[in-house]
């Protein structure tokens, strides 16, 4: 991954659109004045970007842990760089992790091999075919209970791979 978190480029368009939404059409949220106080500051020009999260009382969707993703007997911990599959402690390599959190964010998309590379690879690197596919097998190997027949990355023959958006 490029980056641990999310990176969304803003520009005062968008800026001046989502505090006229904000303006308008208030959320019943806690949260949602800290967040046009925010965008009121980026549009004067006091900040230059804002960082968002969870607050602590968010309930979250299924699925969500407060600190990463569950999916099956899968939790995948981007913050600590963890997974855990039925609790245990799984070794990955550095890219085998950002690969797993790239397609667990993005559950049921197909993918093509270079677009896996261009969404983990931040520097150049030799694209060949037969590189992502080394990093499934490898990352296989370590997180499905039966690696001939994996249950969390799919193979879409022909086209990439993809993460099981049924689990």
């Amino acid at each position: 991954m490029k980056k641990n978190i999310s990176f969304i480029p803003m520009d005062s368009a968008l800026e001046i659109w989502m505090l006229e939404k904000l303006i308008k059409e208030p959320p019943k949220s806690d949260c949602a004045e800290d967040l046009l106080s925010g965008i009121r500051d980026m549009i004067s020009g006091e900040v230059s970007s804002l960082l968002l999260g969870a607050s602590e009382e968010t309930e979250l969707p299924a699925g969500i842990l407060s600190d990463g993703i569950l999916i099956g007997e899968l939790e995948i911990h981007p913050k600590s760089r963890k997974v855990l599959l039925k609790g245990s402690e799984i070794s990955l390599t550095p890219k085998e992790f950002d690969i797993l959190y790239f397609l667990s964010q993005n559950r049921g998309e197909v993918f093509t091999k270079e677009q896996i590379y261009r969404a983990v690879w931040e520097e150049d690197y030799l694209l060949d075919d037969s590189n992502i596919m080394a990093f499934i097998r490898k990352l296989r190997k370590k997180i499905e209970p039966d690696p001939d027949a994996p249950k969390y990355i799919l193979t879409i023959w022909g086209i990439g791979y993809k993460f099981n958006d049924q689990l």
